[in-house]
């Protein structure tokens, strides 16, 4: 195995243009797994370490743009006012040593569907920065998997950054895992008010083939909000539409039995999930619109 070691974007990507099947490693925390336990067995790593903007972010106006290499420790620590969601579901990854590794591009890169932070993008409405010697693009997070552990990368690009909506509104994320730390999650919920637009997203891990988003659910919230006034008025929300929403997502999922948990009961705690952060996110809302202007 060859440890390619580039030191600078350029480098990286001619290096990932003559090798297309070297594998990028930077936190490693996906990576050495299945090496170690000899899942994969790559010709070459690709180093991004020494790649200094890869791990620096800029917030924008509308957007924050997230080097790939920003570790989830960071996030927590800088960003939890912009990527109120990205920055929870950051806090449940693995363990200490792993947050100050591993970061957002990693988990993309893996496209694994119980990867934490891919329920929060979702929500959020994200871009993924692809670059190659070709040129760079951007993808739509609801168009990056494609399959379980599949991306839309072409072989010899890499991920450059994140693009990520500034929160405008209230967001929730929540995991429910076997126990609370250092843990795949069983299954996983994001949500996001997006009371600009008046717009509803979300996102679900670990419970189809690729992370999805509850789209029936969302269209069916965001209607129920503009119906009712409650955007405006910011009134409590109805039980029977915060159940409605939880069966809505529930019945978005494609979940699978396996060790961690089976379909039927991944089925219902997405259900719980979805209504207990539409919830939290709501009453954030009606605080938020309920005080005086000027208020912090």
């Amino acid at each position: 195995m060859d440890f390619l070691r580039p030191a600078s974007w350029e480098e990286a990507l001619a290096a990932k243009a003559e090798h297309p099947a070297a594998v990028p490693i930077a936190g490693g925390t996906d990576v050495m797994v299945d090496i170690n336990f000899d899942r994969r067995r790559p010709r070459h790593l690709l180093d991004l370490t020494r790649i200094g903007p890869l791990g620096e972010w800029e917030v924008g106006e509308d957007t924050v743009r997230l080097g790939a290499c920003v570790p989830y420790s960071r996030i927590t620590e800088h960003l939890r006012t912009e990527l109120p969601a990205l920055a929870l579901a950051s806090r449940t990854v693995a363990s200490p040593q792993i947050r100050n590794r591993g970061g957002v591009g990693g988990n993309l890169g893996t496209a694994s569907p119980a990867g934490d932070a891919h329920p929060a993008l979702l929500a959020a409405g994200a871009e993924v920065e692809a670059e190659s010697v070709r040129g760079s693009r951007r993808i739509p997070v609801d168009a990056f998997y494609t399959g379980v552990k599949r991306n839309a990368l072409q072989p010899d690009e890499l991920i450059k950054a994140v693009h990520i909506r500034r929160a405008d509104g209230p967001q929730q994320y929540a995991k429910v895992g076997t126990r609370n730390a250092m843990v795949i999650a069983v299954c996983a919920f994001g949500i996001a008010l997006h009371p600009r637009t008046r717009t509803v997203r979300t996102g679900i891990g670990s419970a189809a083939p690729t992370p999805i988003r509850a789209r029936e659910a969302e269209e069916f919230l965001g209607a129920a909000l503009e119906e009712g006034g409650f955007w405006d008025g910011g009134g409590a929300l109805t039980p029977s539409i915060a159940g409605r929403f939880a069966d809505l997502a529930a019945a978005a999922c494609a979940p699978v039995d396996d060790v961690r948990g089976t379909a039927r009961y991944r089925r219902h705690a997405v259900g719980v999930m979805a209504r207990r952060t539409l919830g939290w996110t709501w009453e954030q809302y009606r605080a938020g619109a309920r005080a005086p202007e000027g208020a912090a």
